[in-house]
């Protein structure tokens, strides 16, 4: 079908490498918490949870790692298209924001790099939360919204939500409850939850499981 409508042939390697893509783009933040545990484990053969996600940089293996998912992460959004250049756009501001992340480390003494940490790491959250709850929810012409749809927009929007609520609670810990979120790693869990919420929206939208289209 020609015009205004967005083709989605049944059988078409480029968009199954898309879901591919999709799913491999979740994986890393539904991963990334346990993979930093596990590092920290063989590099210390302990089992101590650090104040946040960032604070693993230093941490031999889990350092590794945490840059190195940063830097794949910020691959597969580099190459990840979507419907429109909003889509396009936003994937590639958040490769720049995950890079920047992976560059600008929370440990370094320069406070300039430490703030900066801060900023990229707050604007990739943003680029996570208005892909869950603006553009994943955005739907074709051609489809319209069916009742999968609809189901994988619930979980979108849940995700968007979680994200929110994670950084709002992140927040609070390092400013009002600071000795509360350094003796039960508070910040830690939230990213983590932050994370795997973040993960969860892009597995979705490679329509997985029960949530993928039914064939007609």
């Amino acid at each position: 079908m020609s015009g205004p409508f967005i083709k989605t042939p049944e059988k078409n390697d480029q968009i199954i490498s898309y879901y591919a893509l999709r799913i491999l783009i979740g994986a890393t933040g539904v991963l990334l918490p346990l993979l930093l545990i596990i590092g920290n484990l063989i590099s210390f053969e302990t089992l101590k949870i650090e104040f946040s996600v960032s604070d693993y940089y230093d941490n031999g293996t889990a350092g590794d790692i945490l840059v190195g998912i940063l830097f794949v992460l910020g691959f597969f959004l580099m190459t990840y298209k979507g419907f429109d250049k909003t889509d396009n756009r936003a994937a590639n501001l958040g490769c720049v924001f995950a890079l920047g992340v992976a560059l600008c480390p929370t440990t370094s003494s320069n406070n300039f790099i430490h703030i900066m940490h801060f900023v990229f790491a707050l604007l990739l959250f943003s680029t996570f939360i208005f892909f869950s709850i603006y553009l994943f929810r955005k739907s074709s012409t051609q489809k319209g919204v069916n009742k999968q749809k609809d189901k994988r927009n619930r979980v979108y929007f849940i995700c968007g939500l979680i994200m929110i609520l994670c950084i709002v609670c992140i927040a609070l810990g390092m400013l009002a409850f600071e000795s509360a979120a350094e003796k039960y790693h508070l910040v830690f869990w939230f990213e983590s939850i932050a994370l795997i919420a973040f993960g969860i929206s892009w597995i979705t939208k490679a329509e997985f499981l029960y949530l993928k289209d039914k064939e007609k």
